[in-house]
């Protein structure tokens, strides 16, 4: 099987070993993975701040990108929702059927939920709002993390609540953003876990900027990390805790 790897802006600025874990993982599943070069932003920024004019070329640029491909493989949940609920907007309705957010490519359509992965450490796990309420992800995070050996999994009190960033919510509402990451990292510390995990490195990014300045005992992480390492190519920094 083949896929394009839709690795987005936030991951290849700021979290490149977010699109390399993914690319890890899906290869040793018996994918191939591409790298569309053309692919950049997908516009999500920009839509939900009221400029759909600015978002309409990198709406039609990332359709351009990833035309040809069966699936479309994505470790962002964020950024599938803008694919598959906004685009039709756009009149590109082609992408959204053919995008996957990455957990939901390797539970519905590689039918796997033990990936191999060994990660021996204690793990929350926060579900971001477009991957909990647009694409509805329900417990295939979960399923997947529950499955890695060496890993324990504690449940996070308040998980559904959203943990403030929301885009350009945060730079909007600073105030009641920074608040609601607080209760989110709060929550998150009680368990006693050594790494907060997460499906969208745009929310752990917000958390993780609360947890240096707290100088909580955390280590933000996106889950394509945690389901990359192996005994073999273990996760390769000690989490907190």
């Amino acid at each position: 099987m083949r896929v394009a790897l839709f690795v987005t802006c936030v991951n290849d600025a700021v979290y490149p070993s977010t699109g390399i874990a993914t690319v890890r993982l899906l290869e040793r599943l018996g994918v191939e993975v591409d790298f569309p070069r053309a692919q950049t932003c997908c516009g999500q920024p920009q839509f939900n701040t009221g400029y759909r004019t600015q978002a309409e070329p990198l709406v039609r640029r990332t359709a351009r990108a990833f035309a040809g491909y069966e699936y479309i493989v994505t470790p962002s949940g964020s950024c599938a929702a803008m694919v598959r609920d906004h685009y039709p907007a756009f009149g590109e309705s082609a992408l959204g059927p053919r995008t996957y957010e990455l957990t939901e490519f390797v539970v519905d359509v590689l039918g796997v939920t033990d990936v191999g992965a060994w990660f021996p450490y204690t793990v929350t796990y926060h579900p971001s709002c477009h991957g909990l309420r647009n694409l509805r992800l329900g417990d295939r995070p979960r399923r997947l993390l529950q499955a890695v050996r060496g890993l324990e999994l504690r449940e996070l009190p308040g998980a559904e609540e959203c943990c403030g960033f929301g885009g350009t919510f945060a730079v909007k509402n600073a105030e009641v953003s920074l608040a609601m990451g607080r209760d989110k990292i709060r929550n998150a510390a009680g368990t006693g876990a050594a790494v907060l995990c997460g499906a969208d490195n745009s929310c752990l990014m917000h958390l993780g900027g609360i947890i240096r300045r707290q100088d909580a005992p955390l280590r933000p992480l996106h889950i394509a990390e945690i389901l990359g390492a192996t005994e073999e190519h273990p996760y390769a920094q000690e989490p907190c805790g």
